[in-house]
């Protein structure tokens, strides 16, 4: 009998089972995650050689004119050493980790999750997934209340590969991209794109794209050329946050 259950745990039935459970499912960058991983034993006696817990999103990458879904990790943590789990015991092993700084945000299309596998050799690993809101939080919530407040509006979010230029550790850029609705940009921007280059603590780097509203023939002339459209870099500290607003009107005052 115990043959038999050996052989069916190792092609996933009746083998141990993985449930991680999150202290809380909203998040900010940089904020610690804690929780556990439950597991149940299963009919037999497995030794679990690693748990591992993974942070996944998705971007979009651009293939010979084709729009391609892909899948990137943010992070990988390793929580445990080898053990063995005795059939239907169970084990509760409790986790923290650092959201790392550059976890994309949430928003629209834009999704995150947490992927817990166990590594059992000879055996189909069990797994769990689990998503999770990640929400602006330091200078980043402060630089996008201040864009609502100076008469943009949200459009969109969107994972995207990054160029060359502009990778750093991950291989997508999230960017956000505003269309204005009122204040001093209203009929003069078409839309204003956001990029968070570096994220820290206590200063934020990122990246504007400007791109003017067209006026008259010279200004469709340069439409048609994408000659409307400006790249500026921007850092903001927490210096900065008291005069935020306009310090941002006058830079894309300045590009427009």
């Amino acid at each position: 009998m115990s043959l038999f259950n050996k052989i069916f745990a190792g092609i996933g039935i009746g083998a141990a089972k993985v449930d991680t459970k999150l202290t809380s499912s909203t998040f900010y960058p940089g904020e610690e995650v804690k929780g556990i991983v439950v597991i149940n034993g299963g009919n037999v006696e497995q030794k679990i050689d690693e748990i591992y817990l993974s942070v996944l999103t998705h971007y979009i990458k651009e293939v010979d004119d084709r729009r391609e879904k892909r899948q990137a990790e943010i992070a990988k943590i390793q929580i445990n050493k080898p053990f063995v789990i005795l059939p239907n015991e169970t084990k509760e092993i409790p986790f923290s980790f650092q959201l790392p700084l550059d976890t994309p945000i949430t928003i629209g299309a834009s999704k995150v999750w947490i992927h817990t596998g166990l590594d059992i050799k000879g055996a189909i690993d069990p797994k769990d997934t689990d998503y999770i809101d990640v929400v602006p939080g330091g200078l980043m919530k402060e630089v996008l209340n201040s864009i609502n407040r100076i008469g943009f509006k949200l459009l969109q979010v969107e994972n995207e590969a990054a160029p060359y230029r502009l990778r750093k550790r991950l291989p997508f850029i999230q960017e956000f991209e505003f269309y204005p609705t009122s204040g001093p940009f209203r009929g003069r921007l078409k839309e204003l794109e956001i990029v968070f280059y570096s994220i820290g603590e206590h200063d934020i780097e990122m990246i504007m794209e400007i791109d003017r509203r067209a006026r008259g023939l010279s200004g469709f002339l340069a439409e048609a050329l994408d000659l409307d459209e400006s790249y500026v870099g921007v850092r903001v500290s927490r210096q900065d946050v008291p005069n935020l607003d306009s310090k941002l009107i006058n830079i894309i005052r300045q590009y427009s």
